[in-house]
C-alpha cells in the first residue's frame, strides 16, 4: 500500500510490538509494497530484522471481529505448515508472548510479525516459464501436507467474496454514489458494463455448481501463489502472504500456472502424474474467473464506502477500469 494506515502511527506500532512480542524497536521503515495490507521493516535493539504487517480489519465485507478471527486462523495454519509439516518454504509468522500469531491493535487494525527474508520478490503477473516446474513441485508438497493443517485450516468458500455487495451495486446504478472522489466515476463505469458483469456472475455460478458436483478431495491451498508472493533466496523459493490459506480444490492454486504459451498446461499434466490428482478444467476456469469478479466486487465496495484521493484509491480505480474495459 502506498498510503499509510489512517489513525495508526509508528509509536502505536512500536508499543504493540513491545507488548505483544517483547520487541524493542530500534528503527522502523514503512514499506509501500503490496496491495491490501500495510508493511514495515523493523530492526530491534539487538540488531535483528523483522517484517511487520498491519491488516485493516474494516476493509472487507465481513465484520472486523470475523475478519480478525479468520486471519488468526490462517496465520496459525501457516505456523503448523512450517513447524509441524516441516515445509521450509512457508514463511510463517512469529508467535507472540501469548502464543498467538496475531495481535489486535484496536477496533480496526491487527498486527503480525514475520522473520525478515533475504531474497528477491517477484512481481504480480504470470510465472516465468522456467519457474513453473519448481513452483508446481512446491505446491505439490503443500497440498500433500494437508493432514498437518487439519486442526487449523478453514474451508474455502467457492462463492465470490463480496458477491452480495456487487449485486446490490448493480441494483443501485440509477442514483449518484457519494463515497468519495471515485464513487461517481466507478458508478458510471459499472453502469456501462452492467450486463457484462451480470454475465460474469452467472458464469461463476454455473462453474461453482459443476465443481461442487465433481466432489473431489480438497487440500490445503495457499490461494494466491503468484510471483509477487514468491521470494527467491539462496536456500530456494519461499512463499509469503498466508492470509488466504484455506482448504479447497487444488486448482485454487494451480490456475495461476495453467494455460497460455508458458508450458503451464504440460506442467499440470506432470502435477497430476506426481500427485495422483487429476486436474479439473472447470475448477481452473472457476478460479481464474472468480479472481476477476472478486476484484471487481472489492473495488466497487471500496468506492461505495467513504474514501479519499490517495494513491491507493487511484490505483484501485485503474485496476477496476482495466477489468471493465
Amino acid at each position: 500500500m502506498q498510503d499509510r494506515p489512517e489513525g495508526l502511527d509508528d509509536v502505536d506500532l512500536a508499543a504493540a510490538l513491545a507488548d505483544g512480542w517483547g520487541l524493542r524497536v530500534g528503527a522502523s521503515t514503512y514499506l509501500p509494497v503490496g496491495f491490501g495490507a500495510y508493511h514495515w521493516s523493523v530492526t530491534d535493539h539487538d540488531g535483528r530484522c523483522w517484517f511487520v504487517t498491519v491488516d485493516d480489519l474494516a476493509a472487507g465485507p465481513e465484520p472486523a471481529d470475523a475478519t480478525c478471527a479468520a486471519l488468526g486462523r490462517a496465520l496459525a495454519t501457516a505456523v503448523a505448515l512450517h513447524h509441524d509439516a516441516g515445509l521450509e518454504f512457508v514463511v510463517a509468522p512469529v508467535l507472540g508472548r501469548a502464543g498467538e500469531p496475531l495481535r489486535r491493535l484496536d477496533a480496526r487494525y491487527a498486527v503480525s510479525v514475520f522473520p525478515a527474508v533475504d531474497g528477491t520478490a517477484g512481481r504480480f503477473g504470470p510465472h516465468r516459464p522456467q519457474d513453473v516446474p519448481e513452483v508446481l513441485e512446491l505446491l505439490a508438497r503443500l497440498h500433500a501436507a494437508t493432514p498437518a493443517a487439519a486442526g487449523t485450516v478453514a474451508p474455502a468458500d467457492l462463492a465470490v467474496p463480496g458477491r452480495a455487495g456487487l449485486v446490490a451495486a448493480l441494483r443501485d446504478l440509477d442514483r449518484p454514489w457519494t463515497g468519495g472522489p471515485f464513487a461517481e466515476p466507478a458508478r458510471r463505469l459499472l453502469a456501462d458494463r452492467a450486463a457484462r458483469v451480470a454475465g460474469l456472475l452467472a458464469e461463476v455460478d454455473r462453474l461453482v455448481a459443476r465443481v461442487a458436483a465433481a466432489g473431489a478431495d480438497w487440500v490445503v491451498t495457499h490461494g494466491e501463489p503468484h510471483p509477487g508472493n514468491l521470494m527467491r533466496t539462496a536456500a530456494g523459493l519461499r512463499l509469503v502472504d498466508w492470509d488466504t490459506v484455506r482448504l479447497g480444490p487444488p486448482e485454487r492454486d494451480l490456475w495461476f500456472l495453467a494455460g497460455g504459451d508458458d508450458g503451464g498446461a504440460d506442467a499440470l499434466t506432470g502435477y497430476a502424474a506426481a500427485t495422483g490428482r487429476p486436474v479439473n478444467p472447470d475448477a481452473l476456469a472457476l478460479y481464474r474467473l472468480r479472481w476477476t469478479v472478486a476484484d471487481i466486487a472489492g473495488f466497487v465496495a471500496d468506492f461505495r464506502r467513504p474514501h479519499g484521493e490517495g494513491q491507493d484509491s487511484a490505483a484501485a480505480f485503474g485496476y477496476l477500469s482495466g477489468y471493465l474495459a
